[in-house]
């Protein structure tokens, strides 16, 4: 599901969003547009709405849950080294 529908789904507007994101509105329509974004990013949008993203590797042997605060704080780090 795109995110724009997702956020419309939970009746959350872009303005009551970058609120809880402590970002401005235009900031959230930037990243509702993105084709690939950080995983951080990414989590903090879903639980911004109530959520919590999961992540899954299939694989043929089997399903493997990617553990995500690990990597949402990599994703986090590796963000902060290139501003």
């Amino acid at each position: 599901m795109p995110l724009p529908k997702m956020r419309k789904a939970r009746a959350v507007s872009q303005q009551v969003l970058a609120k809880k994101l402590a970002v401005g509105q235009p900031a959230v329509a930037k990243l509702e547009q993105r084709p690939d974004m950080y995983v951080s990013n990414l989590c903090r949008y879903v639980r911004a709405l109530g959520g919590e993203l999961e992540i899954n590797a299939r694989f043929p042997e089997g399903t493997v849950a990617i553990e995500l605060d690990e990597d949402a704080k990599a994703d986090k780090r590796r963000s902060a080294r290139t501003r």
